[in-house]
């Protein structure tokens, strides 16, 4: 097996007062979305979550081809989740998401897997230097080992995982800029207002596919 997706959903969301990644975004959950655009180009997908009564909810939404799993501790942060799914993922590369990303480019996911051959891991860059580690592809194993180191030595951000890495490839927003001029597989949904936008955004997609 060669590509896994890990999508982080175990974060509690205290702007929106319920779960961001079962919010309804044109008639269907956030993390559905994601499901969607991953379908085809995955050979498995995993969605971690942090608890029985939330694995139990996304279970219901997901479908069977998903693997929902339940955060490794009781410490509930990114590294802990990308430990968890790292650990549990039979691809040779894995790519790490949030669930608030809706409109995630598959050629900009392919691309990464791409850069990410013989490479510890290909993580995307802003010109000001600012990673994007939820968007990012690793080697599972080697991105499990850092997770594992990390967290063991006290780390609580995805950065000490990252810093336990050798060999990663940069790859620069202007370029992923050719593939997704807007770069609206970075857009996510912090904010009701960002909610309305991702709304408006689909709607405008879909009436350009379906006039």
């Amino acid at each position: 097996m060669e590509r896994s997706a890990i999508i982080l959903a175990g974060g509690s969301s205290s702007r929106f007062g319920q779960d961001k990644g079962l919010l309804p975004l044109s008639n269907k959950p956030l993390v559905k979305h994601i499901l969607d655009r991953l379908d085809g180009i995955m050979d498995e997908t995993i969605v971690v979550v942090s608890g029985t009564a939330q694995a139990k909810s996304y279970a219901k939404i997901v479908g069977q081809d998903v693997n929902v799993l339940i955060d490794v501790n009781d410490v509930h942060v990114p590294l802990v989740g990308a430990l968890t799914g790292f650990s549990a993922a039979k691809g040779v590369y894995s790519v790490l998401l949030p669930c608030d990303t809706p409109m995630i480019s598959e050629d900009v996911l392919k691309l990464l897997f791409e850069l990410c051959v013989n490479k510890s891991a290909a993580i995307p860059r802003w010109p000001n230097g600012y990673i994007e580690p939820l968007q990012a592809v690793y080697n599972t194993k080697k991105a499990s080992e850092a997770a594992r180191n990390a967290l063991d030595q006290g780390g609580l951000r995805l950065q000490s995982m990252i810093d336990q890495l050798r060999g990663i490839r940069y790859v620069s927003t202007l370029v992923l800029q050719q593939i997704d001029p807007q770069l609206k597989t970075f857009f996510n949904i912090n904010t009701l207002i960002d909610l309305r936008k991702a709304e408006s955004t689909l709607r405008n997609t879909n009436k350009a596919n379906y006039p």
